[in-house]
């Protein structure tokens, strides 16, 4: 399996984890009717930490050998884009209404980009910015039904997502950095560490149980296990061969999966512009694996996009 995996760019691997991503909140939002968004990513990251808990003294050791600035990296993926933003998307879910939280999502490539710039030495080449501009477009009119219309509902869910956007994109950014340093495995296993203190350490600030019923606790470990511990892994392994810049377009995927749940499990319609740009998004992924060398510069010392 790991040899298969090598020979597929890791751009691929990136957007088959976002699509995964996309299935998130056909059971988070059901849960978070029944359930605090605290106790269900609490819930998350017991299993996470569970299922990689053989792993977890040598990814610290690594973590720790490769530095401060690793350390502080990896303090910041796991209590902010694991915990954090994972928290403020369960319950931007629970203020506000699907679309809007999708829609808002989009910030998220944008923050990838400035970070990828800044601290990872990443340069878009000219034609990366049609692709993010293409991309964004396509999600904007999947996202809205009238998309020259658009409306939010309420001011909480905004500010909650556009937090969680920027968190998870610093957690791109993040994450690819401390894969230059680690294994894919011990940088998914540094995530769930942390982000199990910062969940924990939340539950006691805002009086919310630790664990949920019995039914719920079964779909919190089906989320952890499928969205968490199956698509982050496979994330982290694509990330490690595919710069940050590339990795945002990669993951545009995630609102595509995410709008096509939400708007078929939810509402059950489409209209020809949302269908529009589900073609111009999914045609934007589908080019980069092949386009992925004209798009971004790298800086020295980064090897070459061979996969």
């Amino acid at each position: 399996m790991a040899e298969r995996l090598t020979r597929i760019p890791g751009v691929v691997l990136v957007s088959v984890a976002a699509a995964m991503w996309g299935l998130d909140g056909l059971i988070r939002k059901p849960l978070s009717e029944s359930t605090s968004p605290y106790t269900i990513v609490f819930g998350e990251h017991v299993v996470l930490v569970l299922l990689t808990l053989p792993l977890l003294i040598p990814a610290m050791r690594a973590l720790w050998a490769a530095g401060p600035r690793y350390v502080a990296a990896g303090v910041a993926v796991g209590a902010g884009a694991s915990a954090i933003a994972t928290i403020l998307f369960t319950k931007a879910l629970f203020h506000g209404d699907f679309i809007t939280v999708v829609v808002l999502q989009q910030v998220q490539p944008l923050i990838v980009v400035i970070g990828a710039w800044f601290i990872l030495g990443e340069h878009p080449r000219p034609g990366f910015f049609w692709y993010l501009l293409a991309g964004l477009t396509g999600i904007w009119l999947i996202s809205l039904p009238h998309p020259l219309d658009p409306h939010v509902h309420g001011l909480t869910p905004v500010v909650e997502t556009l937090i969680a956007a920027t968190l998870w994109g610093l957690g791109t950014v993040l994450g690819r950095y401390l894969g230059r340093r680690l294994a894919f495995e011990h940088v998914s296993t540094v995530r769930f560490a942390f982000g199990f203190v910062a969940a924990a350490c939340a539950l006691p600030i805002v009086g919310a149980p630790a664990f949920a019923s019995a039914h719920d606790s079964l779909w919190i470990a089906v989320l952890a296990i499928v969205t968490g511990f199956l698509a982050l892994n496979l994330y982290y392994y694509g990330l490690q061969r595919t710069p940050a810049l590339l990795a945002a377009l990669g993951e545009l995927a995630f609102p595509v999966t995410a709008t096509l749940v939400g708007l078929y499990v939810f509402d059950s319609s489409l209209r020809w512009t949302q269908w529009v740009g589900v073609a111009l998004t999914v045609t934007v992924i589908s080019l980069l694996p092949v386009r992925r060398r004209e798009l971004v510069r790298l800086p020295a010392g980064e090897p070459a996009l061979v996969t």
